[in-house]
Protein backbone atom coordinates (compact mmCIF):
# COMPACT_ATOMS: atom_id res chain seq x y z
CA UNK A 1 0.00 0.00 0.00
CA UNK A 2 1.44 3.39 -0.98
CA UNK A 3 0.37 5.22 2.16
CA UNK A 4 2.46 8.29 1.41
CA UNK A 5 0.85 8.80 -1.99
CA UNK A 6 -2.63 8.42 -0.55
CA UNK A 7 -1.83 10.73 2.35
CA UNK A 8 -0.72 13.44 -0.06
CA UNK A 9 -3.81 12.93 -2.21
CA UNK A 10 -6.41 13.03 0.56
CA UNK A 11 -5.22 14.73 3.76
CA UNK A 12 -4.78 18.35 4.84
CA UNK A 13 -2.51 18.28 7.89
CA UNK A 14 -2.49 20.81 10.77
CA UNK A 15 0.12 23.56 11.00
CA UNK A 16 1.50 22.44 7.65
CA UNK A 17 2.43 24.43 4.55
CA UNK A 18 2.02 21.63 2.01
CA UNK A 19 3.58 23.71 -0.77
CA UNK A 20 7.02 23.75 0.84
CA UNK A 21 7.25 21.06 3.51
CA UNK A 22 8.58 17.56 2.74
CA UNK A 23 6.29 14.51 2.60
CA UNK A 24 4.95 13.21 5.88
CA UNK A 25 6.43 10.20 7.64
CA UNK A 26 3.92 7.37 7.93
CA UNK A 27 3.93 5.92 11.46
CA UNK A 28 2.49 2.44 11.89
CA UNK A 29 3.13 1.65 15.57
CA UNK A 30 4.47 2.94 18.85
CA UNK A 31 6.05 1.38 21.91
CA UNK A 32 7.20 3.23 25.00
CA UNK A 33 9.13 6.34 23.98
CA UNK A 34 9.49 5.12 20.38
CA UNK A 35 7.37 5.49 17.26
CA UNK A 36 8.07 3.34 14.17
CA UNK A 37 7.52 4.25 10.53
CA UNK A 38 6.53 2.02 7.62
CA UNK A 39 10.16 1.85 6.43
CA UNK A 40 11.31 0.30 9.68
CA UNK A 41 12.86 3.45 11.15
CA UNK A 42 12.27 4.30 14.79
CA UNK A 43 12.22 7.71 16.46
CA UNK A 44 12.39 8.79 20.08
CA UNK A 45 9.21 10.79 20.67
CA UNK A 46 10.91 13.58 22.65
CA UNK A 47 7.87 15.89 22.45
CA UNK A 48 5.29 13.35 23.64
CA UNK A 49 3.31 13.66 20.40
CA UNK A 50 2.23 17.27 20.90
CA UNK A 51 2.65 17.05 24.68
CA UNK A 52 -0.06 14.41 25.17
CA UNK A 53 1.70 11.10 25.66
CA UNK A 54 2.77 11.07 29.29
CA UNK A 55 3.27 7.34 29.90
CA UNK A 56 4.51 6.14 26.50
CA UNK A 57 2.94 4.61 23.43
CA UNK A 58 0.86 1.42 23.52
CA UNK A 59 1.00 1.15 27.31
CA UNK A 60 -0.14 -2.40 28.23
CA UNK A 61 -2.26 -1.34 31.22
CA UNK A 62 -4.06 1.44 29.37
CA UNK A 63 -4.59 -0.90 26.41
CA UNK A 64 -6.21 -3.41 28.74
CA UNK A 65 -8.58 -0.88 30.31
CA UNK A 66 -9.52 0.52 26.91
CA UNK A 67 -10.38 -2.97 25.61
CA UNK A 68 -12.43 -3.76 28.72
CA UNK A 69 -14.49 -0.60 28.32
CA UNK A 70 -14.93 -1.11 24.56
CA UNK A 71 -16.37 -4.55 25.23
CA UNK A 72 -18.88 -3.05 27.66
CA UNK A 73 -19.97 0.30 26.14
CA UNK A 74 -18.41 2.64 23.60
CA UNK A 75 -20.55 5.78 23.98
CA UNK A 76 -23.77 7.16 25.38
CA UNK A 77 -25.42 10.57 25.20
CA UNK A 78 -24.25 12.69 28.15
CA UNK A 79 -27.37 14.84 28.53
CA UNK A 80 -29.92 13.07 30.69
CA UNK A 81 -27.50 10.13 31.13
CA UNK A 82 -24.18 9.49 32.81
CA UNK A 83 -21.91 6.49 33.35
CA UNK A 84 -19.47 5.12 35.97
CA UNK A 85 -16.24 5.98 34.13
CA UNK A 86 -17.10 9.69 33.93
CA UNK A 87 -18.28 9.84 37.54
CA UNK A 88 -15.18 8.07 38.75
CA UNK A 89 -12.91 10.34 36.70
CA UNK A 90 -14.58 13.51 37.95
CA UNK A 91 -14.27 12.39 41.56
CA UNK A 92 -10.57 11.51 41.16
CA UNK A 93 -9.66 14.75 39.38
CA UNK A 94 -11.42 16.85 42.01
CA UNK A 95 -9.37 15.14 44.72
CA UNK A 96 -6.22 16.37 42.98
CA UNK A 97 -7.51 19.91 42.51
CA UNK A 98 -7.77 22.58 45.26
CA UNK A 99 -10.66 22.46 47.71
CA UNK A 100 -12.43 25.38 46.02
CA UNK A 101 -13.02 23.33 42.84
CA UNK A 102 -16.21 21.26 43.00
CA UNK A 103 -17.68 20.53 39.55
CA UNK A 104 -16.42 19.04 36.27
CA UNK A 105 -17.69 19.83 32.76
CA UNK A 106 -16.61 17.45 29.99
CA UNK A 107 -15.58 18.34 26.43
CA UNK A 108 -13.00 17.02 24.00
CA UNK A 109 -9.81 19.10 23.57
CA UNK A 110 -7.86 22.01 24.97
CA UNK A 111 -9.50 24.64 22.78
CA UNK A 112 -13.00 23.60 23.83
CA UNK A 113 -11.99 23.36 27.48
CA UNK A 114 -10.99 27.02 27.27
CA UNK A 115 -14.12 27.93 25.29
CA UNK A 116 -16.24 26.41 28.05
CA UNK A 117 -14.28 28.32 30.69
CA UNK A 118 -14.79 31.58 28.81
CA UNK A 119 -18.52 30.97 28.47
CA UNK A 120 -18.77 30.00 32.13
CA UNK A 121 -17.07 33.22 33.21
CA UNK A 122 -19.09 35.52 30.96
CA UNK A 123 -22.44 33.88 31.71
CA UNK A 124 -21.65 33.68 35.43
CA UNK A 125 -21.79 37.48 35.63
CA UNK A 126 -24.64 37.69 33.10
CA UNK A 127 -26.77 35.35 35.24
CA UNK A 128 -26.02 37.50 38.28
CA UNK A 129 -27.03 40.66 36.45
CA UNK A 130 -23.53 42.14 36.52
CA UNK A 131 -21.98 43.81 33.47
CA UNK A 132 -18.50 42.38 33.28
CA UNK A 133 -17.25 41.79 29.76
CA UNK A 134 -13.49 42.40 29.86
CA UNK A 135 -11.11 39.42 29.66
CA UNK A 136 -7.43 39.65 30.62
CA UNK A 137 -4.82 37.40 29.02
CA UNK A 138 -1.07 37.39 28.47
CA UNK A 139 0.83 38.48 25.39
CA UNK A 140 2.08 35.47 23.37
CA UNK A 141 -0.54 33.23 24.99
CA UNK A 142 -1.94 30.27 23.08
CA UNK A 143 -5.29 28.93 24.26
CA UNK A 144 -6.43 27.10 21.12
CA UNK A 145 -7.72 27.55 17.61
CA UNK A 146 -11.46 28.09 18.03
CA UNK A 147 -12.57 31.73 17.95
CA UNK A 148 -12.95 32.30 21.68
CA UNK A 149 -9.65 30.56 22.36
CA UNK A 150 -7.96 32.55 19.57
CA UNK A 151 -9.35 35.79 20.96
CA UNK A 152 -7.81 35.03 24.34
CA UNK A 153 -4.49 34.12 22.70
CA UNK A 154 -1.81 36.61 21.79
CA UNK A 155 -2.01 38.19 18.35
CA UNK A 156 0.33 36.24 16.09
CA UNK A 157 0.62 34.41 12.78
CA UNK A 158 -1.89 31.92 14.21
CA UNK A 159 -4.58 34.59 14.47
CA UNK A 160 -3.65 37.19 11.80
CA UNK A 161 -6.30 36.29 9.16
CA UNK A 162 -9.03 36.44 11.79
CA UNK A 163 -8.07 39.45 13.93
CA UNK A 164 -10.98 41.56 12.62
CA UNK A 165 -13.45 38.88 13.73
CA UNK A 166 -12.29 38.44 17.32
CA UNK A 167 -13.47 40.29 20.38
CA UNK A 168 -11.17 42.62 22.28
CA UNK A 169 -8.98 41.22 25.02
CA UNK A 170 -6.78 43.16 27.41
CA UNK A 171 -3.33 41.66 27.00
CA UNK A 172 -0.48 42.06 29.47
CA UNK A 173 3.13 40.81 29.19
CA UNK A 174 4.17 37.90 31.36
CA UNK A 175 5.97 39.10 34.50
CA UNK A 176 9.73 39.59 34.36
CA UNK A 177 12.34 41.17 36.61
CA UNK A 178 12.15 44.31 34.48
CA UNK A 179 8.37 44.82 34.28
CA UNK A 180 7.09 43.24 37.48
CA UNK A 181 6.15 46.30 39.51
CA UNK A 182 4.60 48.18 36.60
CA UNK A 183 2.69 45.08 35.52
CA UNK A 184 1.19 44.58 38.97
CA UNK A 185 0.17 48.24 39.13
CA UNK A 186 -1.46 48.27 35.67
CA UNK A 187 -3.13 44.92 36.28
CA UNK A 188 -4.70 46.11 39.54
CA UNK A 189 -5.89 49.37 37.99
CA UNK A 190 -7.84 47.43 35.38
CA UNK A 191 -9.27 44.91 37.86
CA UNK A 192 -10.32 47.77 40.16
CA UNK A 193 -12.72 49.06 37.49
CA UNK A 194 -14.92 46.01 38.25
CA UNK A 195 -15.53 45.34 34.55
CA UNK A 196 -13.17 42.35 34.27
CA UNK A 197 -14.91 38.99 34.08
CA UNK A 198 -11.85 36.74 33.93
CA UNK A 199 -8.09 36.49 33.85
CA UNK A 200 -6.87 33.47 31.83
CA UNK A 201 -3.28 32.24 31.83
CA UNK A 202 -1.01 29.31 31.03
CA UNK A 203 0.60 28.86 34.44
CA UNK A 204 4.41 29.13 34.55
CA UNK A 205 5.01 28.02 30.93
CA UNK A 206 3.60 29.44 27.70
CA UNK A 207 3.80 26.46 25.35
CA UNK A 208 3.19 27.39 21.72
CA UNK A 209 4.29 30.96 22.48
CA UNK A 210 7.86 29.66 22.66
CA UNK A 211 8.11 27.81 25.98
CA UNK A 212 8.32 31.14 27.79
CA UNK A 213 8.57 30.69 31.55
CA UNK A 214 7.82 32.92 34.52
CA UNK A 215 7.86 32.66 38.29
CA UNK A 216 5.12 31.07 40.40
CA UNK A 217 5.44 33.92 42.92
CA UNK A 218 4.52 36.47 40.25
CA UNK A 219 1.53 34.45 39.06
CA UNK A 220 0.43 34.05 42.67
CA UNK A 221 0.38 37.82 43.13
CA UNK A 222 -1.62 38.37 39.93
CA UNK A 223 -4.20 35.78 41.00
CA UNK A 224 -4.38 37.46 44.40
CA UNK A 225 -5.03 40.86 42.81
CA UNK A 226 -7.73 39.43 40.54
CA UNK A 227 -9.49 37.75 43.44
CA UNK A 228 -9.43 41.00 45.42
CA UNK A 229 -11.82 42.41 42.81
CA UNK A 230 -13.88 39.21 42.27
CA UNK A 231 -12.31 38.61 38.84
CA UNK A 232 -12.51 34.92 37.95
CA UNK A 233 -9.15 33.25 37.36
CA UNK A 234 -8.87 30.58 34.66
CA UNK A 235 -5.85 28.25 34.67
CA UNK A 236 -5.20 26.80 31.23
CA UNK A 237 -3.39 23.69 32.45
CA UNK A 238 -3.88 21.87 29.15
CA UNK A 239 -0.12 21.50 28.66
CA UNK A 240 1.24 22.20 32.14
CA UNK A 241 -0.97 19.72 33.98
CA UNK A 242 -0.20 16.11 34.88
CA UNK A 243 3.29 16.58 36.24
CA UNK A 244 4.96 18.58 33.50
CA UNK A 245 6.15 21.33 35.86
CA UNK A 246 7.16 18.87 38.61
CA UNK A 247 3.99 19.42 40.68
CA UNK A 248 0.87 17.63 39.41
CA UNK A 249 -0.63 20.95 38.34
CA UNK A 250 1.47 24.05 37.78
CA UNK A 251 -0.80 26.09 40.05
CA UNK A 252 0.01 23.71 42.90
CA UNK A 253 2.98 26.08 43.23
CA UNK A 254 0.79 29.11 44.00
CA UNK A 255 -0.93 29.94 47.28
CA UNK A 256 -3.87 31.68 45.59
CA UNK A 257 -5.92 29.23 43.55
CA UNK A 258 -7.82 29.68 40.27
CA UNK A 259 -11.61 29.48 40.07
CA UNK A 260 -11.60 27.44 36.86
CA UNK A 261 -9.20 24.77 35.57
CA UNK A 262 -8.91 23.63 31.94
CA UNK A 263 -7.40 20.17 31.48
CA UNK A 264 -6.66 18.02 28.42
CA UNK A 265 -3.56 16.60 26.61
CA UNK A 266 -1.98 14.35 29.27
CA UNK A 267 -5.41 13.66 30.79
CA UNK A 268 -5.85 10.45 28.76
CA UNK A 269 -2.17 9.56 28.58
CA UNK A 270 -2.15 10.58 24.92
CA UNK A 271 -4.75 8.00 23.89
CA UNK A 272 -8.00 9.81 23.11
CA UNK A 273 -9.49 13.31 22.87
CA UNK A 274 -10.95 14.44 26.20
CA UNK A 275 -10.94 17.63 28.22
CA UNK A 276 -12.33 18.90 31.49
CA UNK A 277 -13.32 22.37 32.64
CA UNK A 278 -13.47 22.30 36.43
CA UNK A 279 -15.02 25.09 38.48
CA UNK A 280 -16.20 26.10 41.93
CA UNK A 281 -19.68 25.55 43.32
CA UNK A 282 -20.04 29.33 43.42
CA UNK A 283 -19.82 29.45 39.63
CA UNK A 284 -21.99 26.36 39.18
CA UNK A 285 -24.70 27.70 41.49
CA UNK A 286 -25.08 30.86 39.38
CA UNK A 287 -26.48 28.63 36.62
CA UNK A 288 -29.06 26.93 38.87
CA UNK A 289 -32.49 28.44 38.26
CA UNK A 290 -36.08 27.74 37.27
CA UNK A 291 -35.28 30.03 34.34
CA UNK A 292 -33.91 27.81 31.58
CA UNK A 293 -32.20 30.82 29.99
CA UNK A 294 -29.62 30.58 32.78
CA UNK A 295 -28.54 27.11 31.56
CA UNK A 296 -25.02 26.67 30.18
CA UNK A 297 -25.99 25.74 26.62
CA UNK A 298 -22.80 24.01 25.56
CA UNK A 299 -22.05 20.43 24.61
CA UNK A 300 -20.38 18.07 22.14
CA UNK A 301 -21.57 14.83 20.59
CA UNK A 302 -18.82 12.87 22.30
CA UNK A 303 -19.01 14.67 25.66
CA UNK A 304 -17.94 12.33 28.47
CA UNK A 305 -17.06 9.52 26.04
CA UNK A 306 -16.74 6.31 28.11
CA UNK A 307 -13.69 5.04 26.19
CA UNK A 308 -11.83 8.32 26.77
CA UNK A 309 -12.86 8.38 30.43
CA UNK A 310 -11.68 4.80 30.85
CA UNK A 311 -8.20 5.55 29.54
CA UNK A 312 -8.06 8.73 31.65
CA UNK A 313 -8.83 6.64 34.73
CA UNK A 314 -6.16 4.14 33.68
CA UNK A 315 -3.69 7.01 33.28
CA UNK A 316 -4.50 8.23 36.79
CA UNK A 317 -3.91 4.69 38.08
CA UNK A 318 -0.38 4.91 36.66
CA UNK A 319 0.12 8.35 38.20
CA UNK A 320 -0.82 6.85 41.55
CA UNK A 321 2.21 4.57 41.33
CA UNK A 322 5.38 5.77 43.05
CA UNK A 323 7.39 4.63 40.04
CA UNK A 324 5.87 7.40 37.90
CA UNK A 325 6.99 10.05 40.38
CA UNK A 326 10.46 8.50 40.40
CA UNK A 327 10.65 8.61 36.58
CA UNK A 328 9.64 12.28 36.50
CA UNK A 329 12.28 13.18 39.07
CA UNK A 330 14.93 11.37 37.02
CA UNK A 331 14.00 13.40 33.93
CA UNK A 332 14.17 16.64 35.90
CA UNK A 333 17.61 15.75 37.25
CA UNK A 334 18.91 14.72 33.83
CA UNK A 335 17.66 18.00 32.35
CA UNK A 336 19.49 19.90 35.08
CA UNK A 337 22.72 18.02 34.40
CA UNK A 338 22.39 18.62 30.66
CA UNK A 339 21.69 22.29 31.27
CA UNK A 340 24.92 22.62 33.25
CA UNK A 341 26.83 21.02 30.38
CA UNK A 342 25.62 23.44 27.69
CA UNK A 343 24.77 26.64 29.59
CA UNK A 344 27.85 28.50 28.35
CA UNK A 345 27.57 27.44 24.72
CA UNK A 346 27.73 30.54 22.46
CA UNK A 347 25.03 29.23 20.11
CA UNK A 348 22.25 29.21 22.70
CA UNK A 349 20.55 31.82 24.82
CA UNK A 350 17.78 31.92 27.40
CA UNK A 351 18.33 28.34 28.54
CA UNK A 352 15.44 27.52 30.87
CA UNK A 353 13.75 24.62 32.65
CA UNK A 354 10.45 24.05 34.40
CA UNK A 355 10.09 20.50 35.71
CA UNK A 356 10.32 18.00 32.85
CA UNK A 357 10.41 20.78 30.23
CA UNK A 358 13.73 22.21 29.07
CA UNK A 359 14.01 24.86 26.35
CA UNK A 360 16.60 27.07 24.72
CA UNK A 361 16.75 29.63 21.92
CA UNK A 362 19.24 28.88 19.16
CA UNK A 363 21.17 31.99 18.14
CA UNK A 364 20.61 32.89 14.49
CA UNK A 365 20.69 35.87 12.14
CA UNK A 366 16.89 36.04 12.31
CA UNK A 367 14.88 37.17 15.31
CA UNK A 368 13.47 34.62 17.74
CA UNK A 369 10.06 33.72 16.33
CA UNK A 370 7.85 30.84 15.23
CA UNK A 371 8.81 31.43 11.56
CA UNK A 372 12.57 31.45 12.08
CA UNK A 373 13.94 29.37 9.14
CA UNK A 374 16.45 27.52 11.29
CA UNK A 375 13.50 25.50 12.58
CA UNK A 376 13.16 23.37 9.45
CA UNK A 377 16.87 22.52 9.40
CA UNK A 378 16.79 21.47 13.05
CA UNK A 379 13.64 19.41 12.59
CA UNK A 380 15.04 17.44 9.66
CA UNK A 381 18.42 16.99 11.34
CA UNK A 382 16.93 15.39 14.42
CA UNK A 383 14.63 13.14 12.38
CA UNK A 384 17.72 11.78 10.59
CA UNK A 385 19.17 11.11 14.04
CA UNK A 386 16.06 9.10 14.95
CA UNK A 387 14.58 11.77 17.24
CA UNK A 388 11.27 13.62 17.03
CA UNK A 389 11.87 17.19 18.19
CA UNK A 390 9.55 19.88 16.85
CA UNK A 391 11.17 23.30 17.42
CA UNK A 392 9.03 26.40 17.79
CA UNK A 393 10.97 28.51 15.31
CA UNK A 394 14.47 28.75 16.76
CA UNK A 395 13.21 27.66 20.20
CA UNK A 396 14.32 24.08 20.78
CA UNK A 397 12.72 22.17 23.63
CA UNK A 398 12.43 18.66 25.07
CA UNK A 399 9.14 17.53 26.63
CA UNK A 400 9.42 13.74 26.85
CA UNK A 401 7.08 10.98 28.00
CA UNK A 402 7.83 9.91 31.54
CA UNK A 403 8.76 6.39 30.41
CA UNK A 404 11.82 7.64 28.51
CA UNK A 405 14.99 5.89 29.68
CA UNK A 406 18.24 7.48 30.74
CA UNK A 407 19.96 6.18 27.59
CA UNK A 408 17.18 7.46 25.32
CA UNK A 409 17.32 10.90 26.90
CA UNK A 410 21.12 10.93 26.62
CA UNK A 411 20.76 10.21 22.91
CA UNK A 412 18.56 13.29 22.59
CA UNK A 413 21.10 15.38 24.49
CA UNK A 414 23.97 14.07 22.32
CA UNK A 415 22.10 14.96 19.15
CA UNK A 416 21.52 18.49 20.42
CA UNK A 417 25.21 18.86 21.27
CA UNK A 418 26.09 17.68 17.76
CA UNK A 419 23.70 20.22 16.26
CA UNK A 420 25.24 23.00 18.36
CA UNK A 421 28.67 22.09 16.98
CA UNK A 422 27.31 22.39 13.43
CA UNK A 423 25.75 25.75 14.20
Amino acid sequence: MDWLKKDKAYIWHPFTQHQTEPPHIIIEKGEGAYIFDTDGNKYIDAVSSWWTNVHGHAHPYINQKLAEQAAQMEHVIFAGFSHPQAIRLAERILKRLPDNIDKVFFSDNGSTANEVALKMAIQYFFNKGEKRKTIIAFDDAYHGDTFGAMSMSGRSIFTAPFDDYMFDIQHFPIPTDENREQLFEDFEKLCATNVVAAFIFEPLVQGAGGMKMYAAEDLDQLIGIAKKYQTLCIADEVMTGFGRTNTFFATDQTKNKPDIYCLSKGLTGGYMPLSLTCCSDEIYNAFLSNDKLKTLFHGHSYTGNPLACAVANASLDIFDQQETTYKRKNIIQQHQDFSNQIKDHPSIQNLRQQGTIIAMDIVSDTATSYTNPIRDRMYQYFLKEGILLRPLGNTLYILPPYCITKDQLNKVYSAIKSWLKKV
